[in-house]
C-alpha cells in the first residue's frame, strides 16, 4: 500500500507550543559533555527546532521517493524505496538503520547508491511510523520480514545488506540465515558473536578491545531502556526537549567528532522529529527490553563480506571479525566516521558496497 507522511498542522502547532515553554535544567559544574548534553547547546537545538526548522521540507523531500507501508508476518512496516535511477544489473540493497536514529539518517547513503541500484530502507519495527512486532523482538525476527520483503513482496532474487546498531544485528541475521538470497554483507558495525561462540578462545587482542568498548559510563541508557522503559518513555513521549536531549546526547557521544559538529543542525532535528510525530520513543526500547543474549549467536556468516571498522571502533581486530564472517573479501578502517556511519560518511560506506559487489562479481573465493 502506498504511503505519504504528512503531519498535521495541529501536530505542529502542538510541538511548537511546547517547545516554547520548554524548561531547560542548570548546568552541573564540570567540563561540557561530562554531565550530558550542555544546556547551552540544547537551547540552540530548541530554538531551531520552533523557529527555522522546516518540517514541511522534509515531507516534500520523503514524498521523491516510493514510500509504502508493507504487512510482514502481522506487522506494518514502514518502507522507503529508491529505485536506481540508472537502471542495470547491480544488486539491490536493503539498509538497516539502529538507534537513536531512523530511516531518514539512511538517506544520504541511499541517495548515493541509487545512482546505480534498487535501494530499500524499511524502518525497524517499533521505530518511526513502522508497527512494533506482535511477538517479542529479535534480530531473526526481524530479519526474516526483511527477507521476505526482498524476495516476496519486491521479488528480488539477490541483494546486499547493511545495517547499523540495532539493524546491525538484523543484517547479520539476514547474510547468516538467507544465504541463497543474500550475495553479500557490508558491516560497519561488525558482529561480536565470535565472543560468545562455544568452545572459542578470544586472543589477548581481542579481550581488551571488547572491554575498551564496554565503558560504563555509556551504559547507563541501554539499562534504563531495557529494564523502565515505559517510566523513560512517560518522560520523554510528553517533552520534545527531552527528546531532543536524550537522543542528541547520544548523537554527540558516539560520532567521530567534538559534539554535534559532525551533523548538520536540521538532520538531527529530522531524527528527533521522526521520533517526536510518530511516538514511537517507547516502542523503540523494546529491543533492549525483549532480545535475549541469545538473539546475538547467529549462524555462522558464509556469504561474501565487506568489514569497515568506524571509527567508534578502531580497534577492532581482524582476528574477531573472522570468528563471525568467513569470507571476508575487504577489511578496512575508516580515517572517518563513528557509531552513525553511513550518516556520518556515506561516501565511505557507498564505495564499501560498489567494491564488495565488483569483487563478487569478479571472484568466487574469499579477498582482503
Amino acid at each position: 500500500m502506498s504511503y505519504s507522511i504528512h503531519v498535521s498542522d495541529a501536530d505542529l502547532a502542538d510541538l511548537y507550543r511546547r517547545l516554547e515553554a520548554a524548561i531547560l535544567p542548570e548546568p552541573t559544574p564540570g567540563p561540557e559533555w561530562s554531565n550530558g548534553i550542555p544546556p547551552r547547546v540544547l537551547r540552540g537545538l530548541v530554538d531551531r527546532w520552533c523557529d527555522g526548522y522546516d518540517w514541511r521540507a522534509v515531507e516534500r523531500r520523503l514524498d521523491r521517493y516510493e514510500q509504502r507501508m508493507i504487512d510482514l508476518d502481522g506487522c506494518a512496516i514502514h518502507v522507503i524505496v529508491a529505485p536506481a535511477r540508472q537502471p542495470g544489473d547491480a544488486l539491490p540493497i536493503v539498509l538497516s538503520h539502529g538507534w537513536p536514529y531512523s530511516f531518514a539518517s539512511m538517506l544520504d547513503l541511499a541517495d548515493r547508491l541509487s545512482e546505480e541500484r534498487d535501494v530499500v530502507i524499511p524502518s525497524l519495527p517499533g521505530y518511526g511510523w513502522s508497527a512494533p512486532l506482535p511477538e517479542p523482538y529479535s534480530s531473526a525476527g526481524v530479519a526474516a520480514r526483511w527477507n521476505a520483503l526482498m524476495t516476496s513482496t519486491l521479488e528480488y532474487d539477490r541483494y546486499l545488506t547493511y545495517g547499523e546498531d540495532v539493524g546491525a544485528g538484523v543484517s547479520d541475521w539476514l547474510a547468516a540465515a538467507y544465504p541463497q538470497r543474500v550475495a553479500g554483507i557490508v558491516a560497519s558495525h561488525a558482529s561480536f558473536s565470535g565472543r560468545s561462540r562455544p568452545g572459542v578462545e578470544l586472543t589477548d587482542e581481542e579481550r581488551a578491545f571488547l572491554a575498551s568498548v564496554a565503558v560504563p559510563a555509556e551504559s547507563g541508557y541501554a539499562h534504563e531502556q531495557g529494564t523502565r522503559p515505559d517510566t523513560l518513555a512517560a518522560a520523554l513521549i510528553d517533552s520534545p526537549s527531552g527528546l531532543l536531549a536524550w537522543i542528541a546526547e547520544k548523537v554527540a557521544a558516539w560520532s567521530d567528532g567534538d559534539g554535534l559538529e559532525r551533523f548538520e543542525v536540521d538532520d538531527i532535528l529530522t531524527n528527533v522529529s521522526v521520533y517526536w510525530f510518530s511516538r514511537s520513543i517507547g516502542t523503540s526500547f523494546r529491543p533492549y527490553r525483549e532480545s535475549t543474549d541469545d538473539d546475538e549467536l547467529h549462524p555462522l556468516i558464509t556469504v561474501p563480506a565487506s568489514i569497515l571498522i568506524q571509527r567508534h571502533e578502531a580497534a577492532y581486530p581482524r582476528s574477531l571479525a573472522e570468528k563471525s564472517y568467513t569470507d571476508i573479501r575487504a577489511f578496512a578502517r575508516l580515517l572517518r566516521g563513528g557509531h552513525f556511519t553511513a550518516w556520518e560518511a556515506p561516501d565511505g560506506v557507498a564505495t564499501a558496497v560498489r567494491e564488495l559487489e565488483v569483487n563478487i562479481r569478479t571472484s568466487a573465493g574469499p579477498r582482503g
